[in-house]
């Protein structure tokens, strides 16, 4: 499958546009979905802004975006997640849906994974959404970086998991948008209940030492 125009669900939040930014450096055309048609366009002027006339990113509602799109990001908050995905489960089936929802709760120790019934945001939408097929990635890619450099995050690796080996290697393919290579193939769906909350160390570990981490995977052969 050639993936030509990405739909991101979450497209005006910080991870949804940072991602947004990576692919249409990339080369895809994508297209911001929001609840809000207004804040989408406003959020693709801005990513245009940046792009100059390398890229087209457009803005429009969530079902506009995945109507029009090959394959569609998940960049919402785990708060609401189930709902939301019921309300855009038809337009939503037949679809390569890529999951980077992080189930995090903060309290005064600092961050923590979430306990999710499926076991993961990813398996959760797997179960939601039958007839899409989900993928897991993303997930410890720092939004905050995303957007400030056109040069890839080549110190750390964007990991894969999902249970569909076509939707699979789509994925993997895409990740070299923001790493500059391949992603890792991480496993099933099942093993993003493992990713999801490393974030929460991760953002530990940024704290403690005011950097900013990621996850380098050592022993492969070169990829490219």
């Amino acid at each position: 499958m050639d993936v030509h125009t990405i739909g991101v669900i979450g497209g005006t939040g910080p991870q949804g546009r940072g991602l947004a930014y990576r692919f249409a450096l990339g080369g895809h055309d994508v297209i911001l979905g929001s609840r809000s048609r207004t804040r989408a366009t406003e959020a693709a002027d801005d990513l245009n802004g940046l792009l100059g006339a390398s890229a087209v990113v457009r803005g429009g509602g969530n079902r506009e975006a995945i109507e029009a799109s090959d394959v569609v990001l998940l960049a919402v908050p785990y708060d609401g997640h189930r709902e939301l995905l019921e309300e855009l489960r038809p337009a939503l089936a037949g679809k390569v849906v890529i999951s980077c929802v992080n189930p995090l709760g903060f309290d005064r120790a600092g961050p923590y994974g979430l306990a999710v019934p499926e076991g993961s945001a990813a398996e959760q939408a797997a179960a939601v959404l039958p007839d899409s097929t989900v993928v897991a990635a993303f997930h410890h890619v720092a939004a905050a970086t995303l957007l400030k450099t056109v040069d890839h995050d080549e110190h750390e690796d964007v990991l894969v998991c999902g249970d569909d080996a076509g939707a699979k290697e789509i994925v993997i393919k895409l990740a070299s948008t923001v790493s500059g290579r391949p992603g890792v193939d991480a496993g099933p769906l099942r093993m993003a209940r493992y990713l999801e909350p490393l974030t929460a160390v991760l953002i530990a570990v940024n704290k403690r030492y005011k950097t900013r981490s990621g996850i380098a995977v050592t022993g492969l052969r070169e990829r490219g």
